[in-house]
């Protein structure tokens, strides 16, 4: 997949899935603006691949639009960014079922408008990846704000995929089993926890930031220009145990 000449949005860039993703971009021709909250890890990741970088706050929603209207125009949108916080349904706060919609739904929200907006109207055909998480489909214990924030963006995604299906821009999902990030290693750092969902996990292992990356780029790829509305498990064969 070679991605020479394309400019790519991709958000999370600082850490896990997201850096994988950029550094991935890079490697194969892409010329990345990445979006993170963390200016550290943007400036470190522009020092290894000569991306450009945009720090922003997703939780901010006049900060994510005008974000997204900087980094444009560009040919592909990757959604990565998002965030957690583990509590049961006993103890899910406001304040944090706030902040997990604003960060995993609502920025890929923005960001996907301003991009098709300027899409549209330049004429132009285009793809937009969201990484959600198997946790759309599953209820994790501890998760019902996340859960509800990736089972948001899958049914976002496929009313983006109707609606921008017209305009020749394809919107898909990506769902990883438990990645092996910064994030969920706060999450699973638990053995009994981790050891139990290991064990339905056919493949034995959970993944890599380089194997979601390795999908992303695939469906931001013309060999998937006629996959589109889906929501792709990459979890190791564990929705099939």
């Amino acid at each position: 997949m070679d991605f020479s000449g394309k400019r790519v949005i991709v958000t999370g860039a600082g850490k896990g899935i997201g850096h994988a993703t950029v550094r991935m971009l890079a490697e194969r021709g892409a010329e990345v603006v990445a979006l993170s909250r963390s200016r550290a890890d943007l400036d470190a990741l522009a020092a290894d691949t000569g991306c450009a970088i945009i720090a922003v706050d997703l939780a901010d929603a006049d900060a994510t639009r005008a974000a997204a209207l900087k980094a444009l125009p560009a040919d592909l949108l990757v959604n990565c960014a998002g965030t957690t916080a583990l509590e049961s349904i006993f103890d899910v706060t406001v304040e944090n079922f706030d902040l997990l919609i604003a960060v995993n739904t609502r920025a890929p929200l923005i960001l996907t408008q301003e991009y098709a907006r300027d899409r549209v109207k330049r004429g132009q055909k285009g793809a937009v990846v969201n990484v959600s998480s198997m946790a759309a489909f599953q209820g994790v214990i501890d998760h019902a704000a996340y859960c509800a924030s990736k089972g948001g963006l899958d049914a976002m995604t496929r009313v983006m995929a109707n609606e921008l299906g017209p305009h020749g821009i394809r919107v898909n999902c990506v769902n990883p089993i438990v990645t092996l990030t910064p994030m969920a290693e706060k999450a699973w750092s638990d053995p009994e926890k981790a050891n139990f969902m290991l064990s339905r996990i056919p493949l034995g292992r959970f993944a890599l930031p380089v194997d979601i990356a390795e999908v992303i780029l695939f469906l931001l790829s013309d060999a998937a220009a006629m996959v589109t509305g889906q929501s792709l498990m990459v979890d190791g064969g564990f929705r099939a145990a």
